[in-house]
């Protein structure tokens, strides 16, 4: 699952392709370290028709099931950023690795 990466004003927004060519963008929201490897927690952007950004904005969208994936990030051939899909192994650690994240958090 190659993925490439576009800057915006409000974040690194991820554009994953499908092996159909069906493009779906994420917002990374934060960088989890596990070892020497990076992955990302990224939330899907969702946006209806008419271009409105679902993000609990009150008009119902809030009660979807939030799309969040994780993703290891790598190097790619070009030298640039790609997101690929972990192994059962790797996204257990990162799980792990969250989890003590936010309860470090939590006792700040």
């Amino acid at each position: 699952m190659a993925n490439k990466e576009d800057m915006q004003d409000d974040g690194v927004v991820v554009v994953m392709t499908d092996q159909d060519g069906n493009e779906y963008y994420y917002e990374e929201e934060m960088i989890i370290p596990v070892g020497d490897e990076k992955y990302a927690l990224l939330i899907g952007i969702h946006n209806d028709e008419d271009g409105h950004d679902h993000c609990g904005c009150g008009c119902g969208c809030e009660d979807e099931e939030e799309d969040v994936i994780i993703a290891k990030i790598v190097k790619g051939a070009d030298g640039e950023d790609e997101y690929v899909e972990p192994t059962d192994e790797e996204f257990e650690a990162v799980q792990k690795a969250y989890d003590a994240l936010v309860e470090e958090s939590e006792q700040e």
